[in-house]
């Protein structure tokens, strides 16, 4: 029996409101209220069930009687003509419909299938419009049904015969290899190609689907990380001369090189103890713990799909620490979003692109839903805004975890059974990673959506209470996270040193239908494969059985050097694992950057004063409040956060990093930042991962973290990197990390890079500006000897910390006047670390009441945001007391973001000490703390250069995004 229950809301309609406002919005008009009269949601239920037992999951499951009403009735349902119901497409994830089933089971009412939909009724129906169709349903995931719906709405998949298909390439010319690539979605470059071609011609035999699918899993640029990897002739050019230089290994001769150098420095006092070789990176925290740090990307999912591909982003970067050595805990989350202006002219939108207001609202909640679900809170973070992220927005999720000491080493061995642990293998996120290493255009919401997933947060949640029992008893001795690749990745990856032959009509489907390569690519969320010795295997069947977690045994780890595949006893795939991760092409790719001639703004193009200034940047999309995202957030789940996102005497003021106190009752503490503003690398990448790096550690030091262990991590986004151009800025800014991360002594312990973001269309092309993500996680002795960023009390004495050079090319000044070029703020290697130890010192002696770090907008923009966030005024009469090396005006005092500087907060009676304990370090008395609630700034004549009400500069920074 097939059931359709449509329920209707009581009173307000906001899904009506909903979809009618973003209508009238998108196109100008004020139609929606006319197309649309009413909405509803509903579910299709299939099953043996009877109109009693139906009606009984109505009322005790599925409809809330004091808000909505329903309607249950049998299908096909006589509905009037004007309906059109929104489903997702066949193979989409659908966690609400799976927790139904779930539900239903323990009522013992027998329902088989449940598919859930969202209804509009009115004259919609009846409307050719391509904008009522982009509100009412994203195509990538979903589709639309005009009139009523029938059972076929209902099925899922039927069996398939089995076919081995092999892929004619021994013969193929450079065209039609080129040709496979493109259709296949491989993203394998001719060269890649043509390797492969030479590797079975010498196996005298054609690859299967599955061979060949699954080389192009391994060798993905996401997988891979193929261009940081490689070798690069650099040429760069600076004032007319071109000096030459050769990387074997990008990567390793940066990034990693830094690292190495640092461990090397401390020796015996070396806390890194797991880097770059792991799914986390990992370090020494007290006797007992580790901590973990990894962050990941997820920008192509989330451009056609906000919601899936965000949700699946945090989703999957949770699993990184958890498939970190036998398994940390998670125990706090960031993110970092990049967006194109919400007010972007919907006119101005290339075909395919979803409006920003659309993916900005579709990735917080992604976010919010699955770590509010799993119950990990999401402590730190930031939001950008440019337009060149139009095309792809760019989405950053991390994730801290803590593991026990002993629970760091692991490595399959021959005889370990494969066992596959969580969600069941479906079509979504099939060439997930190849998707990710391809450019976006306006055919990929098509042709692409199957790369996009959507997570359950509740299976992984019990997917993780596994895991970790299972690491406590010794179940298993290797864990990874089924992530990009799929199976391909997880177990290739694990298998790699060994071997290992799999049976994969042994995998958990969620529906009939998928080919023996489709479950063996599939990205299908929340699995995780474990190495468990035989003997081991019955426990952890009962295990996972108790937590209602799904477990099966996939194959076996062997030591033959092979990976075989087989389904329902056909041989589908052989690969020479040493060639499988080995094999890839060594080429050299050629990058080339010129330094742009340095143009002088300075006293040019000024249209604001300096009040109107500050306001203009505290209204800015990228400085402004982002209160209406992080209250969303559970920032408090676990009882570990101590210093929160948002500070100050109600809460709302802008936190320079978050603490959080991972062993309740152990006052010890980690602090996670960031730094991230690719304004600067539009006219120096090199200038940009610098300051970068200077930002993620000041926002950690300005909470009491200790800058004699700080690690940190990399996430480069970059655009076509295949232009000599765009990789050589990327050479330039690995290059510039290397440099600032030894002089800093912070090590990079993980990264992750997310290349060739671009959108291309017929009409135009949408390249990402290059964008460096640099996340900290510094630890602290003692967190109660924290300070926030909100002033505390009138009658203290501010001070600036640091050097102020005029340095406004890239800055938020320059920005909000309307000017472009200049000279960009470069970071003392010598002074910065001593700055940073000053500081340290100051606020573990508990001289410091407030800190804050200056960046965005410069110390104008600091004082504001103390002051309102603290509610205590500001008088600033001494700021020509602020020196540097050049002669400064008053508009590059105030709005300078020269990097390595703080502002400081700091009682009368223990100044004598905080001065004498920076002595050396740039220092300047600049001003008082007041009762009235203003800031006020003088200039060396006594002259008021801006004076405002604390409500006034408030105002205007939470505005923006107060949706």
């Amino acid at each position: 029996m097939l059931w359709e229950v449509e329920i209707r809301p009581i009173g307000r309609d906001a899904e009506r409101e909903r979809v009618c406002d973003e209508y009238d919005w998108l196109t100008h008009s004020q139609r929606g209220g006319d197309l649309i009269t009413a909405a509803a949601r509903g579910y299709l239920l299939e099953g043996n069930l009877s109109l009693e037992e139906a009606d009984a999951l109505c009322v005790e499951l599925l409809v809330d009687p004091l808000l909505e009403t329903s309607t249950l009735t049998a299908i096909p349902v006589e509905s009037a003509p004007d309906t059109v119901t929104v489903l997702l497409k066949p193979g989409v994830m659908d966690p609400t419909a799976q927790s139904v089933l779930e539900a239903a089971a323990r009522m013992n009412i027998p329902v088989s299938n449940v598919r859930t939909f969202r209804r509009y009724f009115g004259p919609v129906a009846a409307v050719d419009d391509a904008a009522i169709r982009k509100v009412l349903a994203n195509d990538a995931i979903e589709q639309i049904v005009v009139g009523p719906l029938t059972a076929s709405h209902l099925s899922l998949g039927k069996p398939t015969p089995f076919q081995l298909v092999t892929v004619p390439l021994r013969d193929a010319d450079d065209a039609t290899l080129e040709q496979i690539s493109r259709q296949g979605q491989l993203a394998l470059a001719l060269d890649e190609m043509q390797i492969i071609q030479t590797h079975f011609r010498e196996l005298q035999r054609d690859p299967t689907d599955i061979e060949l699918e699954t080389i192009a899993q391994t060798w993905s640029e996401h997988c891979s990380h193929k261009t940081l990897r490689s070798a690069v002739r650099y040429d760069e050019t600076i004032d007319g001369v071109t000096t030459t230089k050769h990387f074997g290994n990008l990567l390793k001769e940066t990034i990693f090189g830094a690292t190495q150098t640092i461990r090397e420095q401390l020796g015996d006092k070396d806390w890194c103890v797991s880097v770059f070789v792991d799914n986390a990176g990992v370090v020494t925290f007290n006797d007992e713990y580790h901590v973990c740090f990894k962050v990941e990307t997820h920008n192509h999912p989330s451009a056609i799909e906000p919601y899936g591909g965000a949700n699946t982003g945090l989703g999957g970067v949770i699993r990184d620490p958890l498939g970190t050595g036998l398994g940390a805990k998670p125990i706090c989350n960031t993110d970092v979003f990049c967006f194109a202006p919400p007010d972007t002219p919907p006119e101005s939108l290339p075909p395919g692109v979803l409006h920003p207001r659309r993916v900005m609202q579709g990735v917080v909640a992604g976010v919010r839903d699955y770590g509010n679900r799993m119950g990990i809170p999401t402590v730190n973070g930031a939001v950008l805004f440019d337009p060149a992220y139009l095309g792809n927005p760019l989405v950053f999720c991390g994730t801290v975890g803590l593991i026990p000491v002993n629970r760091i080493e692991k490595a399959a061995k021959p005889g370990d059974l494969i066992v596959a642990l969580g969600g069941r293998t479906g079509r979504d996120g099939i060439h997930g990673a190849t998707f990710s290493s391809l450019e976006l255009t306006d055919e990929s919401e098509k042709v692409s959506g199957g790369a996009v997933q959507i997570g359950n947060a509740i299976t992984e949640k019990k997917v993780l209470d596994v895991v970790l029992a299972a690491r406590d008893r010794g179940l298993f001795h290797a864990v990874t996270d089924c992530g990009a690749g799929g199976f391909s990745s997880a177990v290739g990856e694990m298998a790699a040193e060994i071997g290992a032959d799999v049976q994969l009509e042994l995998a958990p489907l969620k529906y009939d239908g998928l080919t023996y390569t489709e479950i063996w690519i599939s990205e299908s969320q929340e699995r995780m494969v474990l190495a468990v010795p035989e003997a081991d295997w019955p426990a952890l069947q009962a295990l996972a059985e108790s937590e209602d977690v799904e477990a099966a045994v996939l194959g076996r780890f062997t030591d033959t050097g092979r990976l075989k595949l087989s389904y329902h006893g056909n041989p589908v795939g052989e690969l020479d694992l040493h060639f499988l991760h080995e094999g890839r092409p060594k080429l050299v790719r050629a990058a080339t950057w010129t330094k742009p001639p340095e143009q002088e703004p300075l006293g040019h193009g000024h249209r604001r004063s300096p009040h109107e200034s500050l306001l203009a940047i505290l209204s800015s999309y990228s400085v402004c409040s982002k209160e209406w995202i992080i209250r969303q957030y559970d920032h408090e789940v676990q009882g570990g956060s101590v210093i929160k996102p948002l500070v100050g005497v109600r809460d709302d003021g802008p936190s320079d990093a978050a603490v959080v106190m991972p062993i309740l009752g152990d006052y010890a503490g980690i602090a996670i930042g960031c730094g991230i503003n690719p304004q600067y690398g539009k006219l120096d990448p090199g200038a940009m991962a610098g300051l970068a790096i200077d930002e993620a550690v000041r926002n950690v030091v300005a909470v009491g973290a200790d800058p004699a262990k700080i690690a940190i991590l990399d996430n480069f986004c970059w655009a076509n990197v295949r232009d000599p151009e765009v990789l050589g800025a990327l050479v330039r800014t690995a290059e510039a990390c290397r440099d600032v991360a030894v002089a800093y002594g912070t090590p990079f312990i993980s990264g992750k890079d997310s290349l060739n973001n671009e959108f291309r269309s017929p009409e135009r092309t949408i390249a990402i500006p290059s964008t460096l993500l640099v996340s900290a996680l510094g630890q602290i002795a003692d967190v109660r000897t924290c300070v926030t960023m909100d002033l505390k009390a009138a009658g203290h004495l501010i001070y600036q910390v640091g050097v102020t050079k005029p340095d406004l090319g890239g800055s938020h000044y320059h920005m909000v006047q309307g000017i472009t070029g200049g000279r960009v703020p470069q970071v003392d290697l010598e002074l910065a670390p001593k700055v940073f130890r000053a500081m340290h010192a100051a606020i573990s002696a508990g001289l410091v009441r407030s800190c804050h770090d200056l960046s965005e907008g410069g110390l104008a923009t600091a004082l504001a945001e103390m002051a309102f966030a603290g509610e205590i005024g500001v008088d600033v009469t001494s700021l020509d007391a602020i020196t540097g090396p050049e002669p400064l005006s008053d508009i590059v005092r105030l709005y300078s973001e020269s990097p390595t500087r703080f502002v400081v907060e700091v009682p009368e009676e223990r100044a004598a000490a905080f001065e004498q304990l920076l002595a050396g370090i740039p220092l300047a008395k600049i001003g008082v703390t007041v009762k009235e609630p203003r800031l006020r700034i003088a200039d060396s004549n006594g002259e008021w250069l801006i004076w405002a009400k604390l409500s006034e500069l408030k105002d205007a920074w939470q505005k923006p995004l107060a949706w």
